[in-house]
């Protein structure tokens, strides 16, 4: 619609707010693509229109693929409804779906829900026909049954989420006043119709799209990028110090890798908090290594525990991919024969009371009689770790393989000792893996109702005891693998108030008063769900937050200036540390009845590595071994209704107009060709000579 502003006031966003109702939060699906297809959603160039149609079951489907009278419809559907037959019923009948609205719901579905597929990165783990048949595809474990592959269809139509709240009331109320006819009757117009702005600019496949980039950087002076390789940065630390100058491998040192991942997904974009399946990992992990802090600075083992945090895992192992094949040719602080053994932290957040962690191990390379006794004494001192907490510990059986993990990579390039822990023996416990019901409420955490925000960050819930022992656990057994007195490791305890915060400011609520105090990246963070900003793309300021919360976690306060601090050293002759250290100048917490705060320097050894899928360095954008998925980029995504007229009367109304102007440019003509007699003025008399 094109208006200009008039003098008198009256201006186009006027008109425009009168005819439409914009929808404040919409969440859409958008295009992933890999090296053979797309997956996702979008709409056309100028948004996509349709009647609105409230579905209120399977079997009222009908009206809108056959019998409606008024296509295309746009879809309206509760949560229970957002089920695999039902959109693949509307994608097969696109013709009169113009698209689909989701309403998320307040509550969590009961029976469950899985948009990712049943068999978790099944082409790039280390499961493999050549690895052992018996094993590739989930042929003996099928670690998702509820997965409906949603997450990996490709939709014509666009497909937004809508949260149950102002927004879906004025649509459902335009529905009933507009669109459904009374005892059964056709509605009569005007109808209640809505637009959904959601157009991708990648197409077909990565090759197609990274070409496409390459052509606009090449040739184009303003370039305008149609995709991004999916990525990010890796974070990690180790107990010792270690030059970040000086890559490759540390002669004489042996290395306990310690891992889990940072991202999710769901479904529908940066709407994945990832409680269970990222989140309750990446906290016990975190939890464990500031629990490991004093005991490794007085005393440091004989083998340096890193940790690593890893992007992009979602997504056929970004992070881990990267990270191997950087220590494979010498481009990371060590390589793979500095590794001695891996433990990973995955899902771990879904206990009952007296339920067990399960510790998984690969039982092909367990094979080779060395590993096979590596692991052997891992799983003891996991054992002797269970004495001292509330958590026991048991194995699946011998045949079963590894859970989908980050660890595969690893053993996809050399045989290595490692465990994964999950809180799953087999089937995952996680009824909502990847989807936007991996939310708090998964992880049964709940506070007393008459909290302020403040309260319930410290509030420490029984989910956060439950994960605390978890974390107390993995800390403990990783001090007893590095080499630690078995003596003094039932000293290391993790701290449930550190982890309830993390939880609170994961999941919850991220600009809370101790984020704040321990970073400078929160202006940057959605308000709460900051998880879901863990999903990938270009915003990379959560992933951040990670990073500062392990350098408070693993660091140590330092005396020195802000402008040192931010040069990363000691004082202006210090040319060394920084090859050793990292430092960040966070905010402090508030002065008393101060609005100053006493902000600090944190020096530790964290940092962070390209999350970059080697395919896209190697140029290799076909790749079977990497990770090729790139997403695409679009400019506008948005989402209003308004009530449209019937089409005979648009014709109408378009028929009037047209023959208004013919008309005027007739009058017009055939003024213009008459004006000499029409205008022409009279002449005045000429003079009187007397």
């Amino acid at each position: 619609m094109c208006c200009a502003s008039f003098s008198v006031g009256i201006d186009c966003n006027s008109v425009e707010k009168k005819i439409y109702v914009d929808l404040n939060y919409t969440v859409p699906c958008v295009r992933l693509l890999n090296a053979t297809h797309q997956i996702g959603c979008q709409s056309s160039l100028s948004g996509d229109v349709g009647v609105l149609h409230v579905l209120e079951s399977e079997e009222n489907l009908d009206w809108v693929l056959n019998t409606g009278h008024s296509p295309p419809y746009m879809v309206i559907l509760e949560a229970e409804l957002f089920t695999r037959s039902i959109m693949m019923k509307l994608k097969n009948g696109s013709r009169r779906v113009a698209g689909v609205a989701v309403i998320e719901p307040n509550t969590n579905l009961p029976g469950g829900f899985s948009p990712h597929t049943k068999c978790p990165n099944e082409n790039t783990g280390v499961y493999t026909e050549k690895y052992d048949p018996a094993l590739a595809r989930c042929n003996a474990t099928l670690w998702n049954p509820l997965g409906n592959g949603l997450s990996y269809e490709e939709f014509d139509f666009p497909i937004f989420s809508l949260k149950d709240d102002n927004d879906t009331q004025v649509i459902r109320q335009c529905y009933l006043d507009h669109n459904r006819g009374a005892n059964g009757s056709i509605p009569e117009y005007p109808l209640c119709a809505m637009q959904l702005f959601s157009h991708m600019s990648a197409v077909t496949d990565t090759p197609t799209c990274i070409r496409r980039n390459k052509i606009q950087h090449d040739f184009s002076i303003s370039p305008e990028m149609v995709c991004d390789p999916l990525g990010g940065q890796n974070i990690w630390t180790s107990t010792r110090p270690i030059n970040n100058t000086e890559k490759g491998h540390k002669m004489f040192q042996s290395f306990v890798i310690a891992a889990a991942r940072l991202d999710s997904r769901s479904f529908f974009f940066d709407l994945a908090p990832g409680a269970q399946s990222s989140a309750s990992g990446l906290i016990a992990l975190l939890a464990a290594a500031q629990a490991l802090k004093n005991i490794t600075e007085a005393a440091q083992p004989n083998k340096t525990i890193l940790y690593a945090f890893f992007e992009g895992e979602t997504f056929d192992y970004i992070g881990s991919s990267r990270m191997v094949y950087d220590m494979r040719n010498g481009q990371f602080v060590v390589d793979l024969d500095n590794v001695h053994s891996v433990v990973e932290v995955g899902q771990v957040g879904i206990r009952a009371e007296n339920s067990q962690i399960w510790l998984h191990s690969d039982p092909v390379s367990r094979r080779n009689s060395s590993v096979d006794e590596e692991v052997k004494k891992l799983i003891v001192n996991f054992q002797a770790a269970a004495v001292n907490t509330n958590v026991s510990v048991q194995e699946p059986q011998e045949s079963q393989p590894l859970p989908p993990a980050s660890f595969q990579r690893f053993l996809r390039e050399r045989p290595l000792p490692g465990i994964v822990i999950q809180d799953h023996a087999s089937t995952f416990t996680n009824r909502y893996y990847e989807s936007m019901f991996d939310n708090p409420e998964n992880l049964n955490m709940s506070y007393p109702p008459d909290l302020t925000p403040e309260q319930k960050l410290n509030f420490v819930t029984e989910t956060a005891k439950a994960l605390a022992d978890v974390a107390t656990l993995i800390a403990q057994t990783l001090f007893l693998q590095a080499g630690g007195e078995a003596a003094q490791a039932p000293s290391i305890t993790a701290d449930p108030q550190i982890v309830t915060q993390l939880l609170y400011g994961f999941l919850v609520r991220s600009k809370n008063s101790w984020f704040e105090q321990i970073s400078t990246v929160l202006s940057s963070i959605n308000q709460s769900l900051i998880y879901s900003a863990l999903q990938l793309h270009l915003d990379q300021s959560a992933t951040f937050l990670v990073e500062y919360i392990l350098a408070n976690l693993t660091g140590k306060v330092v005396n020195v200036t802000q402008e040192d601090c931010k040069n990363q050293r000691e004082n202006k002759d210090d040319k060394e540390s920084k090859h050793m250290f990292s430092y960040a100048w966070v905010q402090g917490a508030l002065a008393a009845n101060s609005t100053e705060r006493d902000s600090f320097c944190v020096r530790s050894s964290v940092r962070w590595s390209t999350a970059k899928s080697p395919a896209f360095d190697l140029e290799d954008l076909t790749s079977t071994d990497y990770s090729t998925w790139t997403e695409s980029r679009w400019k506008k995504i948005t989402g209003r209704i308004f009530l449209v007229a019937s089409h005979d009367l648009e014709m109408l109304t378009l028929g009037v107009g047209i023959a208004i102007l013919l008309v005027s440019l007739f009058l017009t003509y055939m003024i213009s060709s008459k004006a000499d007699i029409l205008f022409c003025a009279g002449r005045e008399p000429t003079s009187a000579t007397y």
